[in-house]
């Protein structure tokens, strides 16, 4: 049987630069996200996910903003985060904030819940690093009771709790589709699997099939806890071009950039044009022409038994021009090439 799989987007609202070179301004850049989702929804891409962040070099501190305003301006891609910091953010908010976000798009958002590989947030949302895997905890527990669309009681640690409490606006038909996203923790796997919620898997480096050990643990898990098998889908970055050289080309500025920048900060050595080839070549970056990526795709989607792949599209400083025009390939030749490959099985 052919395997059933979602193809969509992710972006980080990185601030760009334009065709000049010259940085282009916070608000410029979320704008262009906008056209950017507009022009997917166009080409019948599934998905469209917001990153969040609270530092200069992201535009998108609201994702759920951004998310309204695509959804004013297209008709049937699903919109979500990637991801929601939950853990420095309060679960009833958050649901409050995507419920509306459900309600303007007649039925199309969903949340991924994560906690965050970036920390800015937690200080300055006064919260102590110190709480990072409690907090997530207590969060994630009462959001999952949210979901159930009843009063909710509930208590925890570090959030006040709550008594026949109901949250509005509710989801106007169903449950609001609510994946984790796990970086490779197991114990982030099996809560995943606990609360009965779709896992998203951040491929970010490596061969993406090593990762395979944590989706066989998600399904190994979800029949412990009795649960139906559910979605397991995966994120990577990427950048189509019409060439495998072009794409390379293109990107390795910006990525360098980006990549080199957070690095500092998190004491990595600076990245080699050698270690980004390889990267492309055998690793997590689907990087190249359409059908380098949708090779790349349909690889990791047989090996890992994925529902979704997101494309992270956005890298770095990359100039929005460019950026439409790997999502156009995305949609009108990688897209059709990944679903062609995975019917012929």
């Amino acid at each position: 049987m052919a395997q059933q799989v979602e193809l969509g987007l992710d972006t980080f609202g990185d601030v760009m630069v334009g065709l000049d070179g010259e940085r282009i301004s916070h608000a410029q850049s979320i704008r262009n996200i906008v056209e950017q989702a507009v022009l997917a929804d166009e080409l019948g891409i599934d998905f469209i996910g917001v990153g969040e962040h609270h530092r200069d070099d992201f535009a998108v501190s609201a994702p759920e903003v951004v998310l309204a305003g695509i959804a004013s301006r297209t008709s049937r891609i699903r919109l979500g985060s990637a991801v929601t910091v939950l853990s420095s953010d309060d679960p009833v908010r958050v649901f409050e904030r995507f419920s509306t976000v459900d309600a303007l798009s007649n039925g199309r958002a969903e949340v991924i819940l994560g906690r965050g590989s970036f920390t800015e947030s937690f200080p300055l949302f006064g919260f102590d690093m110190a709480d990072y895997q409690q907090l997530f905890e207590d969060k994630i527990d009462l959001f999952a009771e949210i979901l159930k669309n009843e009063p909710v009681t509930w208590t925890g640690k570090l959030r006040a709790g709550l008594t026949e409490q109901s949250v509005f606006p509710p989801i106007e038909n169903g449950t609001l589709k609510t994946w984790v996203g796990v970086g490779g923790s197991p114990e982030s796997v099996v809560r995943a699997a606990r609360y009965g919620m779709p896992l998203m898997l951040a491929i970010i480096g490596g061969d993406p099939l090593r990762f395979a050990p944590y989706a066989e643990l998600y399904k190994r898990a979800l029949a412990q806890f009795e649960l139906p098998e559910l979605p397991i889908g995966a994120h990577s970055p990427g950048h189509v071009a019409a060439t495998d050289e072009q794409a390379l080309e293109e990107l390795y500025p910006h990525f360098k950039v980006n990549r080199d920048r957070i690095g500092a900060e998190r004491g990595w050595p600076p990245v080699t044009r050698a270690e980004f080839e390889h990267e492309a070549r055998d690793g997590a970056l689907f990087a190249g022409s359409p059908k380098t990526v949708a090779d790349k795709i349909v690889r990791a989607v047989r090996g890992l038994g994925l529902s979704r792949f997101d494309l992270k599209y956005s890298n770095g400083t990359m100039p929005h021009e460019q950026l439409m025009s790997s999502i156009g390939l995305y949609g009108r030749e990688v897209v059709p090439m990944v679903r062609e490959q995975l019917a012929a099985e």
